[in-house]
């Protein structure tokens, strides 16, 4: 995870001479775009084209070869039709640079790089219709399976054994759980941890294995308007949480914040069960973890944005997006209990896939 003062803090004139000497572009608006650890600024160049230029942690600078294969997999799942980002190369044709630079408190370290910008608006920002959750559940099934023909020699990197954004490791939350003493719900999340080191740890060797996204959010998808359909994935965004996991992670991933934003949260399973289905369905073991996997997802969040928000206070807003709306879906998804929630995603996911 990053840490206090992790964070880059460009002012607009550091981005614009950035650009300028790395791309030989000049500029014409820069504006900020929100972010979680990273710095993110669009970017329209003088002479046409609109970027993103993104400038990571002072943490994640410290590990290239993972940002290299972030930006090699951006580029795969693009030439196969996904609809990611890609990085420009700098004048040296170089697809990021590390670049010391002084955000107030003296010169660090930070890898930079300038991204396509991609059209649309995010998935949080338009009705939550199940014909769009069910193109969610479909694209993010998708994306796993291209990934799972990518080859390349430092696939390694994604195996992040102690990652704590990884499904696989629930249980690291533990240490953290102080940041949310005096809060009733601290006792839900407990209850999850220890659900989860007895009912999913034991059966991940039953998982099917794959690259997962890991952040496939509804602030990480964006839409169009389309005149078939209502809405089409226009772009998936930020691959920093990619690594090595299971199909069911994605998939428990994609519900969970698909619940965010819907005014009918607990009704979001059904449809987005049924699009990734109807390419990759599940065996015995995910269905029977995927309840749980959904629980301890909001739990990371929960927690993980309790704990940033004591590393970045002025961050707050941005920090606690989801956490403050998960925490009530938390609730309601335990007192529901694991055999009503799964009856109601299972058939609703069959009644919409029959009406296709």
């Amino acid at each position: 995870m990053s840490t206090k003062n992790s964070k880059p803090n460009l002012s607009q004139a550091q981005v614009q001479e950035l650009v300028g000497r790395l791309y030989g572009m000049t500029l014409s608006q820069v504006r900020p775009l929100p972010s979680y650890d990273d710095q993110n600024f669009y970017v329209a160049a003088a002479g046409g084209g609109e970027y993103v230029l993104k400038i990571m942690n002072t943490v994640d600078s410290q590990n290239p070869t993972l940002i290299e294969m972030q930006t090699h997999t951006m580029t795969f799942l693009h030439q196969r039709g996904i609809p990611a980002q890609t990085a420009l190369p700098t004048l040296t044709g170089q697809m990021m640079s590390l670049e010391d630079i002084d955000c107030g408190s003296g010169c660090q370290k930070y890898l930079v790089r300038l991204l396509t910008y991609l059209p649309g608006t995010t998935i949080a920002k338009v009705p939550c219709s199940p014909q769009i959750l069910y193109q969610t559940g479909k694209m993010a099934a998708m994306m796993d399976r291209v990934l799972q023909g990518m080859e390349h020699p430092n696939l390694w990197v994604l195996q992040r054994k102690n990652f704590i954004w990884n499904l696989s490791n629930v249980p690291l939350l533990e240490p953290y759980l102080h940041v949310m003493d005096g809060d009733p719900v601290q006792q839900v999340v407990k209850e999850v941890i220890e659900m989860y080191k007895r009912q999913v740890l034991p059966n991940l060797g039953s998982f099917r294995k794959c690259i997962n996204h890991g952040d496939f959010n509804d602030l990480n998808i964006l839409v169009e308007p389309d005149d078939l359909e209502g809405y089409k994935i226009s772009g998936i965004l930020d691959f920093g949480d990619m690594s090595s996991g299971y199909y069911v992670f994605e998939l428990a991933i994609t519900i969970m914040y698909m619940m965010i934003e819907s005014p009918n949260p607990i009704e979001v399973g059904g449809p987005v069960l049924a699009g990734w289905e109807s390419i990759i369905p599940l065996n015995e073991a995910e269905r029977n973890a995927l309840y749980l996997l959904v629980l301890g997802r909001f739990c990371q969040s929960l927690v993980l944005a309790r704990h940033s928000v004591t590393l970045q206070p002025e961050n707050e807003e941005y920090l606690m997006i989801t956490a403050k709306t998960g925490i009530r879906h938390l609730i309601r998804l335990w007192e529901l209990g694991k055999d009503e929630v799964e009856r109601r995603w299972f058939q609703a996911a069959r009644v919409y896939s029959d009406g296709k």
